[in-house]
C-alpha cells in the first residue's frame, strides 16, 4: 500500500490525517496537496479549498500561487481563480512583486496584472530578492534591478541569492560572495559553500542562529562563534524552521530544539525533505509521511 502524507503539529500529533499522495508545505494559510495526479490546495482543518485540478501547483507567494495545466503556466488567486492566464512555458513565485516567466526559451518578469514589466531575454533568472534578481546571458550570470537594469554585468559561472545581504558567486570553479553593488566580499575560493572548522563541515548559512555541522557521518549544529552547542549524534539534520529542526536516527525522522533535545520522536518516514517543502515547519505545521 502506497504510503501517505499528512500534517503534525509541534508536539507531534497529527493534525491533518495522512490522506494525500504527495504534500507541500503551509504558505499564507494553504498547503498545496496531490491526489489521483492532480494537485489542489487544503486549509489548515485540512478542508480542500482549491479541488485537485492542475498538474502542478507551487505554493501560495505575495496572494498568488502557480500552476500548471497542458505544459502551459499562470498563476490562481486564493479563491482558486485564474488570475493570470496559462500562457507560459514555465513560471515562479511572486518574490517583491514580481514573478519570473519563460517564453520561448527566454525569460523576464510580469507583475501581479500580468504585465511583463521586464521582456525575456534572458538565458535563465532567479526571483528577486532584496531588490535584484540574477539573470544569466552567454553563460554568464549577473544581476538586474526591478527595472530591468543590469547592475551588475555577467561575469559569474553561477550565482544564487544568500543572506544577510550577501550573494553567492561562482568562478572558475571557486565559490564567494558579492554584495549588492558587485563588491567581492570574500573571494571566491572554496570548492562549495561549506567550510572547514575545528574537523568539522559546516554549512556557512545560518538558520535562525545555528548551522549544521557533521563530523564522523553525525550532524550537530554550532553557533556563530563556531561554539558545538549539541555534540554530532544525528544521521542527517536539516535547517531550523520556527525553533524545530528535522533530524534522522536509525532511519526515522522526528523533530528537534536548539538545545538538541528530542520534542518529537523519530518515528516518519521519507518526509521528502530534500526538496524544496523542506519537511520543515511552516505556520505551525510540518509535513511527514508514514
Amino acid at each position: 500500500m502506497a504510503k501517505k502524507y499528512g500534517f503534525i503539529d509541534k508536539s507531534g500529533k497529527v493534525v491533518i490525517e495522512l490522506q494525500f499522495d504527495d504534500a507541500g508545505y503551509f504558505s499564507e494559510g494553504f498547503a498545496r496537496v496531490e491526489k489521483d495526479g492532480k494537485w489542489g490546495f487544503i486549509d489548515k482543518s485540512g478542508k480542500m479549498v482549491i479541488e485537485p485540478q492542475f498538474n502542478w501547483v507551487e505554493a501560495f507567494s505575495e496572494g498568488f500561487a502557480e500552476v500548471e495545466k497542458d505544459g502551459k503556466y499562470g498563476f490562481i488567486d486564493k479563491s482558486g481563480k485564474v488570475v493570470i492566464e496559462l500562457q507560459f512555458d514555465g513560471a515562479s513565485d511572486f518574490s517583491e512583486g514580481l514573478a519570473q516567466v519563460e517564453k520561448d526559451g527566454k525569460y523576464g518578469f510580469i507583475d501581479k496584472s500580468g504585465k511583463m514589466v521586464i521582456e525575456p531575454q534572458f538565458d535563465g533568472a532567479s526571483d528577486f530578492s532584496e531588490g535584484l534578481a540574477q539573470v544569466e546571458k552567454d553563460g554568464k550570470w549577473g544581476f538586474i534591478d526591478k527595472s530591468g537594469k543590469m547592475v551588475i554585468e555577467p561575469q559569474f559561472d553561477d550565482a544564487e541569492p544568500s543572506r544577510e545581504g550577501l550573494w553567492k558567486v561562482e568562478k572558475d570553479g571557486k565559490y564567494g560572495f558579492i554584495d549588492k553593488s558587485g563588491k567581492v566580499v570574500i573571494e571566491p575560493q572554496f570548492d562549495r559553500v561549506e567550510a572547514v572548522l575545528h574537523n568539522f563541515v559546516y554549512n556557512t548559512i545560518f538558520s535562525e542562529g545555528l548551522a549544521k555541522v557533521e563530523k564522523d557521518g553525525k550532524y550537530g549544529f554550532i553557533d556563530k562563534n563556531g561554539k558545538v552547542v549539541f555534540e554530532p549524534q544525528f544521521d542527517f539534520v536539516f535547517d531550523f524552521s520556527e525553533g524545530l529542526a528535522l533530524a534522522e536516527k536509525d532511519g526515522k525522522w522526528g523533530f528537534i530544539d536548539k538545545s538538541g533535545k528530542v520534542v518529537v520522536e523519530p518515528q516518519f518516514d521519507w518526509t521528502g525533505a530534500f526538496n524544496d517543502d523542506a519537511g520543515a515547519f511552516s505556520e505551525g505545521l510540518a509535513k511527514v509521511q508514514r
